[in-house]
C-alpha cells in the first residue's frame, strides 16, 4: 500500500508521518473498516524506512483505537470507523452561535487598531508604551526574584481577587497619585482593563439595559457592550467633556474617560464631573471610570480623580499597567464599590480564575520600591519634551490650517483641518509620504461633526516628530 504523500526529512518525525498519513487514510475512508492494514515488515520496505518506524506508529493508531490486532491474521482497520461518512477540510462548516458570538465576529471588523503591516519612518500611532524608557533588565531581576522567592503554596492556585501585597500596593499608590479612595479589600486585579470592562458589564448589565457612552468613545467598550446586549446611548463630547445636560433620563450605568477623553483628549470639568454623579444618584447608576492614561499630565498637577469625589460608592474605577509599562504585561486592575465587590470578583474566577502570581508580585516589588513613580517621572519627562516638539511642529507647519485638542495630557493630539477633507484621503496621501496618521471617524457611533487626525508621539524622537508634522503639512 503507498501513502498518499510521500515522507519527508522536513515533515517531523518518520513514526509520526507515517502514523498520520494512515490515520488520514482511515478518516477519509480510504482504508474502509475492517480492511487489512500491509504488515510492518512489508510497509517498511514500501516506504525504504525501518521497520521499528512502522511499529511504532501502528501502535499509535492502536492506543487510539484506529485499527485492531488479530493474532495470527494482522492489524485490521476497527470496525465502525472507516465506514462513516468520509471527514473532509474542503468547505466551511457553519456552526450555530450565540448572540454574544454575533456581535463579537461582528465587532471584530469595527475595531481600529494604530498597527500597521508596513512600518512608516514617521509614525505617529496612538496607544503605546514607551518601550525604550522601560527598565526591563531591572523587571527581569524582578521577575526572577519573585520566581526564586516563590513557595510551593505561592505556585497553587491563588485567590480570583488577586494577591494580597499587589493590592495594598495599588491602593497606597493610587490614593496618593489619583486621589482614589479605597481600601485593599475594594481592589480586583485583572487581566488589562479589557477584561475589567468585561467583567463590569457582565455583572451590571441585562440585554435591554441602557448604556451611556461618550460619542466618540473607545471601541473596545463599546463592543463589549454590544456584545452584552445593552442599548447604546451615546452623548457628545465638546472640550469640556462629556455633555452632561445631554445625558438620558434612564439608564443603567455610564462609561466615561473623564482625565483624557478618549480619542479626542477633552478634560471632563469640575461642574460636569459634579453633574454626572449627581445624575447617577438620582437615577440610582454606576459610573466607569477608565482611567487609562491619566498618570500623564503636562501643565499643573495631575487630575484627581471622578471616583475621589465620589460620596455614594458609585464609580468603578479602571485602571491598567498596559499603558504605563508594557502593553503584554497585561496586568491591570478595578476598585469597586464596596457593593459590586463580592460578584465582580466571583466573575472573575469564573471567566479564568486568577492573574499570573509571579507577574503580580514582580509588579508588587516594582511599586513598593518607588521605582514605578520613578519611571513614571522619566517617562512624564520624556514625553513632555515630545509633546513640546509635536506642538512647536503644528505651530510652525500648520499655523492656522488645524485646532489641536488633547495636548495637556495622555500622549495623543487630535488635529482638526479647518476646512472640509476626507480623513481616508490624508491618512492615504500622509502614508504615501511615509508618515502615519490616524482618523477619529472610527471612534463615533453617529456621523462625525468634522475629520480629525489622531498623532500619539510616545514611541518617536523629537526629529522624527519635526520631520513628520512637515511632511504632513503638505498634505494639507
Amino acid at each position: 500500500m503507498l501513502l498518499k504523500t510521500p515522507l519527508s526529512k522536513q515533515g517531523g518525525r518518520l513514526f509520526r508521518q507515517v502514523y498520520e498519513r494512515l490515520r488520514e487514510a482511515i478518516l477519509t475512508s480510504a482504508l474502509g473498516s475492517g480492511e487489512q492494514l500491509p504488515s510492518t515488515r512489508e510497509l517498511a520496505e514500501q516506504l525504504g524506512i525501518s521497520r521499528t518506524v512502522v511499529l511504532l506508529a501502528y501502535e499509535q493508531l492502536l492506543a487510539e483505537g484506529f485499527v485492531e490486532g488479530r493474532r495470527g491474521s494482522g492489524t485490521f482497520v476497527s470496525a465502525g470507523i472507516g465506514s462513516t461518512r468520509p471527514i473532509s477540510a474542503r468547505g466551511r462548516v457553519r456552526l450555530p452561535l450565540t448572540r454574544f458570538a454575533a456581535h463579537a465576529a461582528r465587532g471584530m471588523s469595527r475595531i481600529s487598531s494604530p498597527v500597521r503591516q508596513t512600518m512608516l519612518p514617521y509614525d505617529f500611532a496612538y496607544g503605546r508604551t514607551d518601550l525604550d524608557t522601560f527598565p526591563f533588565e531591572h523587571w527581569r531581576r524582578m521577575l526572577l526574584g519573585s520566581a526564586r522567592r516563590a513557595s510551593v503554596a505561592q505556585l497553587d492556585y491563588g485567590p480570583a481577587g488577586g494577591s494580597g501585597r499587589l493590592r495594598d500596593a495599588i491602593c497606597a499608590h493610587v490614593r496618593r497619585a489619583r486621589a482614589v479612595r479605597c481600601d485593599p479589600a475594594q481592589v480586583i486585579i485583572v487581566n488589562g482593563s479589557q477584561q475589567a470592562l468585561d467583567l463590569i458589564a457582565r455583572v451590571l448589565i441585562e440585554p435591554g439595559s441602557r448604556a451611556v457612552i461618550e460619542d466618540p468613545s473607545y471601541q473596545g467598550m463599546r463592543e463589549v457592550l454590544r456584545a452584552s446586549g445593552a442599548r447604546l446611548c451615546p452623548v457628545p463630547v465638546d472640550r469640556e467633556g462629556l455633555d452632561t445636560s445631554k445625558l438620558p433620563a434612564r439608564s443603567r450605568i455610564a462609561f466615561v474617560t473623564p482625565s483624557h477623553q478618549f480619542p479626542t483628549g477633552a478634560i471632563l470639568s469640575l461642574p460636569r464631573r459634579l453633574a454626572l454623579l449627581e445624575w447617577a444618584r438620582q437615577h440610582q447608576a454606576a459610573i466607569v471610570e477608565d482611567d487609562f492614561d491619566g498618570e500623564f499630565r503636562y501643565e499643573g498637577q495631575p487630575l484627581e480623580s471622578l471616583q475621589g469625589l465620589d460620596a455614594g460608592q458609585r464609580v468603578i474605577y479602571v485602571g491598567t499597567f498596559s499603558r504605563t509599562l508594557f502593553p503584554s504585561l497585561r496586568v491591570g486592575y478595578l476598585i469597586a464599590p464596596a457593593s459590586l465587590v463580592t460578584p465582580l470578583t466571583y466573575a472573575k474566577w469564573l471567566s479564568d480564575r486568577q492573574t499570573a502570581t509571579l507577574e503580580q508580585h514582580a509588579l508588587a516589588e516594582l511599586i513598593e520600591s518607588g521605582a514605578y513613580e520613578r519611571y513614571l517621572r522619566r517617562v512624564r519627562r520624556r514625553n513632555a519634551q515630545r509633546r513640546r516638539a509635536l506642538l512647536q511642529a503644528i505651530d510652525t507647519h500648520l499655523n492656522g490650517r488645524v485646532e489641536v485638542s488633547g495636548d495637556a495630557s495622555g500622549a495623543h493630539v487630535v488635529i482638526w483641518p479647518a476646512r472640509r477633507l476626507s480623513e481616508r484621503d490624508l491618512v492615504a496621501a500622509a502614508a504615501s509620504r511615509g508618515v502615519g496618521v490616524y482618523g477619529v471617524a472610527g471612534y463615533y457611533l453617529k456621523t462625525p461633526p468634522r475629520a480629525g487626525i489622531l498623532l500619539g508621539y510616545n514611541r518617536m524622537t523629537e526629529a522624527q516628530i519635526r520631520e513628520g508634522v512637515h511632511r504632513l503639512s503638505r498634505c494639507l
